[in-house]
């Protein structure tokens, strides 16, 4: 007698709709043939992350995800089939639409707390008036030919032990690069490194700069200083090598110099400042699937709390909101600030297109990976990041940031090199979402690590300072958002971050180089 037949039960899987007019479902789980994820059966194994469609998608018809459109379908989409690089792309006749910039549309007066009732941290209150979270001595070189001594004086006062005599300093960073010569003195690339040392040197986080050069170079240290009006003080020291007198002679001098600025750089004491002082770096790197989802949605809902607190939020990366600057435009304080925004766009377009490059040249193989397909897909979760209120000023590279609330900077979208420039700008903090576990740190701005998901949040736990996975979970963004705000303010407060606590920092600061090497 044969056995009944017994229907093997239907497998299902998590996923999630992110607008009802999305034409594709995010896998939360990998999807295999037959599961069903919202109601919708998959043809194919969909990887977590990953999209499914949930409809037939005419060759050449838009692909739709958070209400957007990220791409183009290369060839007919079956419901079920798993939605990424071989059938959506950007290129072809329709690959390019027209983007409505609103400006100012969706512009307001934000609602600030008033100074009794916003929240506070512990931070160091310059001369200036300006606060910082950490309390360094940097190393700061003209040109690379001057990196080596940077990082001898550097060791040398490590190796001597007199950093354990002064507790209130957080330690002595070189901050040496790949260039300051061989450029042209009166081109953009000069005044971005111009910008940026500066940046550096006054950023409020340092107490103390001794800046070391080489001599013959091009970027000089006596212009720069005289650019900026600037002389030489107890925290503020210039010297090149060949003008001391060599390698070894430089080093016991930039050693002297810091030896005298220990002790001085020490006496600052932290004291209780509003949240309103906070200048918050916003980066993204190695995303994935749930960037846009999770990490920088929630990442968006601490910057608005920390607006309302009267603190500035900084979003960057231009060629990551490429694709998405028509829902910044729309946030524009006015018609001037928007199309700021949309010269930058502008700006990129041209600069990649004489480098024989394009604008598509995201996601990378590892955002792709995680289940980010075009350029559209990955700039909409990225602008995320800015949160929902008023975009108020637009920056170019490094320039000082001195308004309110949320703004803009534009530079390129690799992480170090972004960083450099906010922290050029004034950022005394920043947070870092990643989906695939971006290894990242900065100094002397400390750098806070947000995971998209569980999974990599567990396997780097040293590394992540965050777990936004949990709102897959069920966690509100609203929640994570406040979580996100609290924390950023005990870093501020001195709280070390995962980051520091290994040590990163050194090796990040990685100014924009822009034009020919000569």
């Amino acid at each position: 007698m044969n056995a009944p037949v017994v229907n093997a039960p239907v497998k299902t899987g998590r996923a999630l709709r992110l607008h009802p007019s999305d034409n594709l479902i995010v896998a939360v789980d990998q999807l295999e043939p037959g599961a069903l994820a919202e109601g919708f059966p998959a043809v194919e194994r969909v990887p977590r992350g990953h999209k499914m469609a949930t409809e037939a998608i005419p060759e050449g018809a838009p692909v739709r995800k958070f209400g957007q459109i990220i791409g183009f379908a290369t060839k007919p989409i079956a419901p079920g089939e798993w939605v990424h690089e071989h059938n959506c792309g950007m290129s072809g006749v329709h690959g390019d639409f027209g983007r409505d910039y609103r400006f100012a549309a969706e512009a307001r007066d934000e609602a600030i707390l008033p100074l009794a009732e916003r929240a506070t941290f512990e931070g160091y209150r310059r001369a200036n008036g300006r606060v910082g979270t950490r309390n360094y001595i940097g190393i700061l070189t003209s040109v690379n030919c001057s990196a080596s001594v940077a990082k001898f004086m550097a060791q040398e006062i490590e190796r001597s032990g007199i950093l354990d005599d002064y507790p209130n300093v957080d330690g002595v960073i070189p901050l040496v690069h790949g260039g300051g010569c061989a450029l042209d003195v009166k081109g953009e690339g000069y005044e971005v490194l111009k910008r940026t040392q500066w940046g550096y040197a006054t950023n409020p986080n340092m107490a103390g700069v001794v800046m070391v050069g080489l001599g013959c170079e091009g970027f000089q240290i006596g212009r720069w200083k005289d650019a900026y009006g600037v002389s030489e003080s107890d925290m503020f020291r210039t010297m090149t090598i060949q003008e001391v007198g060599g390698t070894k002679k430089t080093v016991m001098a930039g050693v002297s110099a810091i030896r005298d600025m220990l002790p001085i750089a020490n006496r600052a004491r932290r004291e209780t400042v509003p949240a309103s002082e906070i200048v918050l770096a916003l980066q993204c790197g190695g995303s994935d699937g749930y960037s846009g989802i999770t990490a920088n949605t929630a990442l968006g809902a601490a910057v608005d709390i920390l607006v309302r607190h009267g603190g500035t939020a900084i979003l960057s990366e231009t060629p990551e909101i490429y694709g998405a600057e028509h829902l910044l435009t729309a946030r524009a304080r006015n018609r001037e600030v928007g199309e700021q925004l949309v010269d930058c766009i502008r700006w990129w377009e041209e600069y990649t297109e004489r480098n024989r490059m394009e604008m598509n040249n995201n996601p990378s193989p590892g955002n792709k990976l995680g289940g980010l397909t075009t350029i559209l897909e990955k700039s909409l979760g990225a602008a995320a990041k800015g949160g929902t209120t008023t975009l108020n000023a637009v920056y170019r590279y490094a320039e000082p940031v001195t308004a309110k609330g949320f703004v803009y900077m534009d530079t390129p979208g690799y992480d170090p090199v972004a960083a450099t420039g906010q922290v050029a700008g004034g950022a005394n903090i920043l947070c870092f979402t990643t989906g695939r576990g971006s290894a990242y740190g900065c100094k002397p701005t400390p750098s806070i690590k947000l995971a998209t998901n569980t999974a990599m949040y567990r396997h780097m736990i040293d590394d992540m300072d965050i777990n936004c996975g949990d709102v897959i979970e069920g966690v509100s963004i609203e929640d994570k958002g406040r979580e996100i705000f609290e924390t950023v303010l005990r870093v501020a407060s001195g709280e070390r971050s995962k980051s520091e606590e290994l040590g990163y920092g050194d090796a990040e600061f990685v100014p924009w180089q822009i034009g020919a090497t000569m």
